[in-house]
């Protein structure tokens, strides 16, 4: 009997299910892909995608335990098991909304659920160490999927020197780059990322880093405001009807991780709770309204990604292109549009990709390139000291 890697590496395409649950903590986003080939020679055809969002307890839990704040064993124990359940669900929805059977899936990549990040060496119990923890317990999805299941990639490249973020520049380089244009791609999740891709460049040539808060921020200022009867603001309709407050922003623009230079990454470790006491005291200090905080907190967003565009993205990119939830917030977008002139600003969907799928099909590519032992890491991105093989195969 063959091994059932080498039987998976030997059929010209596979049906691989890509799992994505970001730092927004909205939900999971569930893509199935036909992937042929691998490397530079790799082809995707999105065949069906779900989000499912996360019920307003199991977005309660996560957000108490990626917090900052003291959690017990028991509570990752569970949480853990919990979303391998949740996992599952999406899968099975993905199955049955595209009328395929459960045994059909040849792949599963799921990134998992990042409750802390830790790039930079930090002293404990006498060693200086870096880590990263994301949860959600693949073997649920293995054993109803009987399938290989790809997970855990970010510790890999940690291992070799690397900030384990962002992965995604890997599966855009794949699929965006471009021979005539300087193309940026700009992900607004729960935080914002830019991968830029000048014109026919090689993978070393590749460089991404996060921008800094994506929703991040403008989440939590409308969820503070309504008293969580909002998780976000609805397509930037609050942020319209606010001024953004120019002190506020003044003194948001002064975050040092902004000037900090590439390779480097962010999460709800720096954006979180204690960061956003702070602007809600300032806030209440200086009397701001709270569309107006919104408009600010969203304002901040855009000038973080033009800061970054201009400051480290060589040459300045023809293209940027935008995806993630922060596509729908058509404030966020006009602002971004505003601050960056020299660019042509875009969507994912003008171009006719899937803003939503987006970062799913990446982690089923990344799984595809682990299935055939393939480097998946750009060097250049994460600062890695060598190119690995991220994810952990589970039979």
């Amino acid at each position: 009997m063959k091994h059932p890697v080498i039987t998976l590496t030997e059929k010209e395409s596979r049906l691989v299910a890509g799992l994505m649950s970001g730092t927004s903590v909205d939900g999971i986003d569930a893509v199935l892909c036909r992937v042929s080939g691998h490397g530079f020679a790799t082809r995707v055809e999105q065949i069906s995608f779900v989000s499912l969002p996360f019920s307003a307890q199991v977005r309660k839990e996560i957000l108490r335990m990626a917090g900052g704040e003291a959690v017990t064993a028991p509570d990752i124990c569970r949480i853990n098991a919990l979303l391998g359940v949740l996992y599952t669900e999406a899968v099975d929805a993905l199955v049955k909304k595209a009328g395929i059977g459960r045994d059909e899936i040849d792949l599963i990549g799921s990134h998992g659920q990042t409750f802390w990040h830790i790039p930079e060496a930090e002293p404990y119990c006498g060693r200086n160490v870096r880590g990263t923890l994301q949860l959600g317990d693949v073997s649920l999805l293995a054993e109803t999927f009987s399938c290989l299941t790809v997970s855990d990639f970010r510790v890999r490249d940690m291992a070799a020197g690397g900030q384990g973020a962002p992965l995604v520049p890997y599966s855009e380089y794949l699929l965006y780059r471009s021979e005539t244009e300087n193309i940026a791609l700009q992900n607004i999740g729960g935080i914002g990322n830019i991968t830029c891709l000048k014109r026919g460049c090689l993978p070393e040539e590749v460089y991404a880093f996060d921008t800094g808060p994506g929703n991040m921020v403008i989440d939590a200022a409308t969820e503070r405001l309504t008293q969580g009867a909002a998780h976000y603001d609805d397509g930037g309709a609050r942020a319209a009807k606010g001024h953004a407050d120019a002190s506020l922003l003044s003194m948001l623009m002064e975050d040092p991780y902004l000037k900090k230079r590439p390779p480097k990454s962010t999460g709800r470790e720096y954006y979180g709770s204690e960061y956003m006491d702070r602007i809600f005291s300032v806030a209440a200090e200086r009397n701001i309204a709270p569309d107006d905080l919104i408009a600010t907190a969203t304002r901040f967003t855009a000038e973080t990604i033009a800061f970054s565009v201009k400051e480290y993205c060589t040459p300045v990119p023809d293209r940027v292109i935008i995806g993630g939830g922060g596509s729908r917030n058509l404030t966020l977008l006009h602002m971004i549009r505003d601050a960056l002139p020299a660019c042509e600003v875009l969507t994912n969907e003008e171009i006719g990709f899937d803003s939503d799928a987006k970062e799913a099909v990446a982690f089923a590519i990344m799984a595809n390139e682990a299935l055939f032992a393939g480097a998946n890491n750009l060097m250049s991105v994460t600062g890695a000291s060598h190119p690995v093989v991220m994810g952990k195969i589970g039979f």
